[in-house]
């Protein structure tokens, strides 16, 4: 059985987390694609965590778990890449303000660190030299230290990672600068051998070196050697909307996330702490979006 946790969270910081037995139903990028519902997990023993379904289908993927009550649902934009064409052509479709910032900030890093690197992780003996110089890294990363998401750091997860190096399905980078790892990308690939799709599993940078968009300069960086490959089909930033996948993405669906709980006291009780929680952050930043504006009018009507 799984475990699992319903976390509180502001911004990128967790306040409060609360611990549930649940399985997980995930869809990969082809499930929503396709709009298919792939075969749905038994439930742990309080519920399921449902992770980037076709928004469109969510009244029948409730339906296989009768009487569960849904909540913690979270409705976005799943970006992707269309691997299926050259590096020149993906660049292309940026505008050129967007072209120029991005030169400007691999520019601005190699001048101020006196030059970087990135080194290329495939075999079982490079993602152990990949994690030797990671896994530090990530242990740094607010990913980390605020969300528990960073790179994983267990003999399972190495395992999993090193038999995927074993059958070509792992690629992952380093971003050297200063003379040391200062952002790391984990990429294992699933799907068709010929066609795979790289899943965007762990992207983190050394909070010291960040306004030096470390990150951002890693992630160009490797896509053009992926690119050059020849062999994905699409780029997956999996679930969850943001800035960096919105602007690297060239496409996108429209997916959610949610949990759908036992309906016992405890659960009910729970899911709308959360849905409370989660209107008062809301409507906080609505308050602080229109508190801006104000200000910005008040500037204006001042000039």
């Amino acid at each position: 059985m799984a475990s699992g946790a319903i976390d509180f969270t502001l911004g990128s910081r967790r306040l409060l987390r609360v611990q549930r037995q649940l399985s997980t139903w995930a869809f990969n990028l082809d499930d929503v694609l396709a709009g298919a519902l792939p075969t749905a997990p038994p439930s742990g023993r309080d519920g399921v965590r449902v992770l980037s379904a076709p928004t469109a289908r969510l009244a029948e993927v409730s339906a296989r778990y009768p009487g569960f009550v849904a909540g913690g649902r979270q409705d976005y934009r799943r970006h992707y890449i269309d691997m299926g064409q050259s590096f020149e052509a993906y660049m292309a479709q940026f505008s050129g303000k967007t072209r120029s910032t991005l030169r400007r900030k691999a520019k601005k890093l190699h001048e101020e660190a006196g030059g970087y690197a990135v080194t290329e992780h495939r075999s079982p003996a490079e993602i152990e030299a990949f994690l030797a110089a990671a896994l530090p890294l990530s242990a740094r990363t607010y990913q980390a230290r605020l969300l528990d998401a960073g790179l994983p750091d267990t003999p399972e997860a190495r395992r999993v990672m090193l038999e995927a190096a074993e059958a070509d399905r792992m690629r992952a980078f380093l971003l050297y600068a200063g003379g040391q790892a200062v952002a790391y990308l984990s990429l294992p690939v699933v799907g068709p051998a010929a066609h795979g799709t790289l899943v965007y599993a762990h992207l983190g940078y050394d909070p010291d070196w960040a306004r030096l968009s470390p990150g951002t300069v890693l992630q160009m960086d490797a896509l053009e050697r992926l690119f050059a490959e020849e062999r994905y089909r699409w780029f997956d930033f999996t679930e969850g909307d943001g800035a960096h996948k919105a602007m690297f993405g060239t496409h996108s669906a429209a997916c959610s996330s949610l949990m759908l709980l036992e309906p016992t006291f405890a659960n009910r009780a729970l899911l709308g702490a959360r849905a409370s929680f989660d209107a008062g952050v809301s409507g906080a930043k609505a308050l602080a979006q229109r508190s801006g504006a104000l200000v910005k009018i008040r500037a204006l009507l001042r000039a």
